[in-house]
Order: structure tokens, then sequence, then C-alpha cells
């Protein structure tokens, strides 16, 4: 069992080990997918960093790939502070990605709605991704 997490005033039961891995790999899926689509249609992932403005985008693209793939991995896999840092790098990433790629109070309409949701949406990637950094994270006394 993954011990309590104290926040505040309670603290949050134990999860079962296999519980824990299901989530991060729930949370991981996308990236996942994202990571891999990008590694084997690099000229599609070359042609979203242009889109967006990234230079130079091979570099951005190569960065995107590596930080969505070795993030993910160790979200999933790794324990300790391994862990902690694959979730904090995938939630780094998704804050930047996602004032880049949805800015909607600069739109208006459906487009606004829209992008409005998607951004909520990665936020609630964040707060899962800090969940995971936080469990994982070694409490002192206990082993990395």
């Amino acid at each position: 069992m993954l011990g309590g997490l104290s926040v505040g005033a309670f603290t949050v039961a134990p999860l079962p080990p296999v519980v824990f891995r299901l989530a991060c790999a729930a949370l991981c899926t996308a990236y996942v997918a994202s990571g891999v689509t990008k590694l084997l249609d690099f000229d599609a992932a070359l042609g979203e960093a242009v889109h967006f403005g990234l230079q130079p985008p091979a570099l951005f693209a190569i960065g995107v790939i590596l930080t969505q793939l070795v993030g993910s991995a160790l979200t999933v896999f790794a324990s300790g502070r391994w862990q902690a840092l694959g979730a904090a790098a995938l939630a780094g990433f998704t804050i930047v990605a996602t004032l880049i790629g949805h800015p909607f109070w600069t739109m208006e309409g459906m487009d606004r709605f829209h992008n409005r949701n998607s951004f909520l949406e990665h936020i609630g990637l964040v707060g899962g991704f800090l969940l995971v950094g936080a469990l994982a994270w070694p409490r002192r006394g206990a082993a990395a």
C-alpha cells in the first residue's frame, strides 16, 4: 500500500499499488498516444510546432516527444522521486501546452467555448499529475 498523504487536517487513505499504477497509466494515455504518433509521423510533429509558432520546430518536436514518452514512462513505471519527476514534467508541459494551444481568452463564440473547456480539462490533468507527484514523493523516514 502507498502511504497516506496528509493534507492539512486530514489524511488520504492508502491506495493499493495496482490501483495507483492503473490511475497513473490512465492519466498518461493521451501523452503516450501523442508521443508515439509524433514519433511515427515526425513531419506532422514538425507541422504542429510550426502551427504554434515554435522555433526551431525540430527542437520543439523532439522535446515534446521526449517529454511525453519519458515523462509517461517515469509516471507509470518508476517510483519515489523519479515517479514524482515524471509527473512534474508532464504537469509543467501541460501548463505550457495548454496556454499555447487553448488561449480561449483571445476567442469568441464557439471557439471560445470549446477552447475554454479544453483549457479547464487540461488544468484537471495538471491536478492529477500534482497528486501523483505528492503521493510518490518519499516521506521522511520512508525508503526512496
